[in-house]
């Protein structure tokens, strides 16, 4: 059965990736200790036998160098002091292999599953794990449960490694009685590497078992229910009435900015109520007109009327008005398809301009634009 929300509604999702990164920033990653314990037993065996002559060596220095005193340095206690912080600092040396490597598997072992994370999140001290109450319901919880059998099985298989190699390495564990006490020490320490290597050996199929078993929990732990993917949706896109009211805004500021070009504008071809285009030409920088206000009834009549408070010139043709309107975005440049057209219109314009500064002959108002039949427009 899927677990239920605080709503109660069924977790029956994967988990977006939204809720992954979240969960990420959170601290909330895959985590197997056992595979971190894996990494440190295993590896840190394994140092004891590469270094374990290393430091029997050394450890066998400092017991000569504290037991082999004269009656001075006896009755000395500076040199009892000094004794002691050799044996200190020697001892230190002598294990700092076995210490650097286990400080190495630390670090491997946790980002081997779910990588290097640093969550100040995870870090941040909370109130509720102070909380007694909150505390016994963990212990007695059924994680807790499986934790609980999850550490005897490993106890008791690392018990059974423990006395299969204590079996197989009897008779050399009786050997060393026999042996001097330099020789006894290093080989009882290579006995002991390969026990503790046996026994780690162990740790890896408890890793194995532990490792899929917390990518499971992980991702039912992050399952969402489909009411929690429609809500994140609508966080991550926008509620729509929201959305809704972004679009008319934007529709609003473009409307504005159209209307505030509207005054540059050469000419206004209007159909003639229910659609205007405002087009402006000028022939020294520009080598196509361009489109700059379009609209239809009550935004073609305010394209009008700011064209007349301006004095830019209004031409009716409904056919060619349609074709712009329809072919044409605001702040692009007219088709091909249109040039004649609208070079027909601008060129009456412009010649009208000079009709008025008393330069040539009154145009002709063009009356019979042609605009191609695949650019015509109902």
């Amino acid at each position: 059965m899927a677990e239920e929300n605080e709503n109660g509604q069924e977790k029956t999702e994967e988990a977006t990736p939204r809720k992954k990164e979240k969960a990420r920033d959170d601290g909330q990653i895959p985590r197997s200790r056992e595979l971190t314990t894996s990494a440190i037993l295993i590896l840190g065996t394994f140092s004891l036998y590469f270094f374990g002559t290393y430091m029997s060596g050394q450890l066998l220095a400092i017991g000569r160098h504290n037991f082999d005193l004269s009656r001075d340095v006896v009755f000395n206690t500076s040199s009892m002091v000094e004794h002691l912080v050799a044996s200190g600092y020697h001892g230190l040396l002598s294990m700092l292999p076995l210490f650097g490597v286990l400080l190495v598997a630390s670090i491997i072992g946790p980002i081997s599953l779910g990588g290097w994370l640093l969550s100040a999140k995870a870090m941040a001290p909370k109130a509720s794990r102070l909380n007694p109450i909150a505390g016994l319901k963990r212990m007695f919880s059924k994680k807790s449960l499986m934790e609980l059998g999850k550490s005897i099985g490993k106890v008791l298989l690392i018990l059974g490694a423990a006395l299969v190699v204590l079996a197989i390495q009897r008779q050399e564990i009786l050997r060393l009685s026999d042996m001097e006490t330099t020789a006894g020490v290093i080989y009882a320490l290579k006995l002991g590497a390969y026990g503790a290597i046996a026994m780690a050996a162990v740790t890896i199929f408890i890793a194995m078992i532990d490792i899929p078993i917390q990518i499971s929990e992980h991702a039912k732990k992050l399952k969402m229910s489909r009411q929690d993917v429609k809500d994140e949706m609508k966080d991550t896109e926008g509620k729509p009435e929201v959305k809704s009211r972004i679009r008319q805004l934007q529709r609003e500021m473009a409307q504005r900015r159209m209307m505030a070009d509207v005054p540059k504008a050469d000419v206004v071809i209007t159909n003639p109520t229910h659609y205007a285009v405002a087009l402006s030409y000028d022939p020294d920088t520009m080598g196509t007109p361009i489109l700059l206000a379009k609209g239809g009834d009550h935004t073609a009549m305010k394209i009008r009327e700011i064209a007349k408070a301006h004095n830019i010139e209004i031409i009716e043709s409904p056919v060619l008005a349609r074709a712009v309107y329809y072919t044409t975005e605001v702040e692009q440049e007219i088709p091909s398809g249109l040039y004649m057209a609208v070079a027909q219109v601008l060129a009456y314009v412009f010649q009208l301009r000079s009709y008025r500064r008393g330069q040539g002959e009154r145009p002709a108002y063009p009356r019979n634009v042609k605009v191609p039949p695949d650019m015509r427009f109902d």
